[in-house]
């Protein structure tokens, strides 16, 4: 593939160096920006592969930026935060970030995280005996196409969330732990925070209009993981 393109967005101009640097060892092409409008333009223009985003930032913090983004783009994200209580309080909102990271963080894990994220979306297409559709319940989930279909149409689904339901769809009735998931879905290389699968769970649910409280498809066991419910409602 061609040299992949990471936006980073801090204020902090050592925190920018630190990502700047790791990156573009590891053959990133960098951009930075230091505050919300300026990503969002920046997004606009350079059309990265990926987006180092700060929580906290001038203009518009790095929720909101986020926000807006997903309205119209997929492209990954790793938040940076300042305190590990902001990374709870980003899954409560379920912002749709792909990874979060804690300050002080090592820029090598940042840049190996950021590979491990932009592998999984630029995978190869699936064997062809792996992209059977299944079905189950009134889901149609086609990895052929990476198209799911639920009872009231499509659903738009990040390129991880995707993975996700399809990793539940193949052991139905099965519990999944979350580091299952992570090692399925992030890949083995893989090595932080399994809160992130929550935050991915709850964004599917949404798109999948499955309530947590009374799941139609993914049921939580807690303190375990995730499972695909068997036999669906009917």
């Amino acid at each position: 593939m061609d040299q992949p393109r990471a936006l980073v967005v801090d204020d902090e101009p050592k925190i920018r160096d630190i990502v700047r640097r790791f990156l573009a060892a590891d053959g990133f092409a960098v951009t930075e920006v230091a505050d919300g409008p300026a990503a969002l333009r920046a997004v606009a223009d350079e059309q990265p592969d990926l987006i180092v985003l700060d929580v906290m930032l001038p203009g518009l913090d790095g929720v909101e930026v986020l926000r807006r983004l997903r309205e119209t783009s997929q492209v990954p994200v790793i938040m940076l935060t300042a305190r590990d209580e902001e990374v709870d309080k980003l899954i409560g909102l379920a912002v749709g970030a792909d990874d979060y990271m804690t300050k002080p963080f090592s820029g090598r894990e940042l840049a190996a995280r950021a590979r491990v994220i932009l592998r999984r979306v630029n995978r190869e297409p699936a064997p062809a005996q792996d992209s059977v559709a299944i079905r189950h319940g009134g889901l149609t989930i086609d990895p052929a196409r990476r198209e799911v279909t639920t009872p009231h149409g499509p659903a738009t689904l990040t390129v991880l969330d995707f993975d996700l339901l399809l990793t539940l769809a193949r052991h139905p009735g099965h519990v999944l732990t979350r580091r299952q998931l992570l090692h399925a879905v992030w890949g083995p290389d893989y090595h932080g925070d399994d809160r992130v699968v929550d935050v991915h769970i709850r964004t599917l649910r949404k798109a999948l209009n499955d309530d947590a409280a009374d799941p139609l498809y993914i049921a939580t066991v807690r303190g375990i993981g995730y499972r695909l419910i068997t036999p669906p409602r009917t």
